[in-house]
């Protein structure tokens, strides 16, 4: 029989979140600080509010490092791996978040450059991160990857950000392949899709006509914040309350998506 009293309880856990200096990295980062995990917080180049958010897990008495690195820099994924298991001693639960869009244009549009940083950010990094965190967990025999993903992977997105669309796809995609291949040695893999979060990735891609328009397709009547995805990444990473879920993609929405 499960104990559920023994819930969300993470403990000593070791945690990578990449993409952990604002967002919705940022909400999942603290959380899992809350929690008690040790959490290693990534980030490409908001310095400051990766230090900001390990100030604060510090603070409220956990243990948090910061890691610096452009994760389209193809060396960058194996370091950040690496450089949490000598801190912590291994990797429990990987949160792989870090992703962007770059603007919006039709794919007609899109010149090469738009397409290797789309991929690159969105689809290498994710792989490169998952398959650098894989023999760790694989040779511990548990553990948890949580990959980000968007509600564009079901729909392709709203005006110009197909190229993010597909690349997200191919995250949602991915996650399945590596549950099936991860399963036999304990590790469970599964994603979070968010719909329309207001973050700084909308703030930079998004016009308030777009957003909008998007809040009113939403049945419950507004656009989402950082905090409303974090339960999703807390339930997916917990073995008590999903220890029999993987290859599962969580839609946080509002219910603009109900597949």
């Amino acid at each position: 029989m499960i104990d559920f009293s023994k819930a969300l309880q993470f403990s000593g856990r070791r945690v990578l979140v990449t993409g952990g200096g604002s967002g919705i990295g940022a909400a999942v980062a603290l959380a899992f600080g809350a929690k008690g995990a040790q959490v290693a917080v990534h980030y490409a180049h908001n310095r400051d509010g990766a230090e900001t958010v390990a100030a604060a897990i510090r603070a409220a008495g956990g243990k948090a490092i910061t890691l610096g690195g452009d994760l389209q820099d193809r060396s960058v994924a194996d370091q950040l791996v690496a450089k949490t298991v000598d801190a912590f001693g291994g990797l429990d639960v990987l949160i792989n978040n870090a992703g962007d869009m770059f603007g919006r244009r039709p794919l007609e549009q899109a010149s090469d450059e738009d397409y290797d940083r789309v991929m690159g950010l969105n689809v290498h990094a994710a792989f490169a991160v998952c398959r650098a965190a894989a023999p760790v967990m694989r040779q511990a025999g548990r553990g948890s990857m949580v990959n980000t993903t968007s509600i564009a992977a079901r729909t392709g997105g709203g005006d110009g950000v197909g190229l993010y669309g597909a690349a997200k796809a191919f995250v949602s995609t991915m996650t399945r392949v590596l549950a099936r291949e991860m399963a036999p040695f304990g590790v469970r893999v599964n994603g979070v899709a968010p719909g329309v979060i207001l973050t700084d990735f909308h703030v930079r891609n998004s016009s308030a006509a777009q957003l909008e328009g998007a809040r009113k397709s939403i049945p419950m009547g507004r656009t989402g914040e950082p905090d409303d995805c974090v339960g999703a990444y807390l339930f997916l990473a917990d073995d008590v309350l999903s220890g029999y879920m993987t290859g599962q993609i969580l839609e946080v929405n509002g219910g603009q998506l109900m597949p």
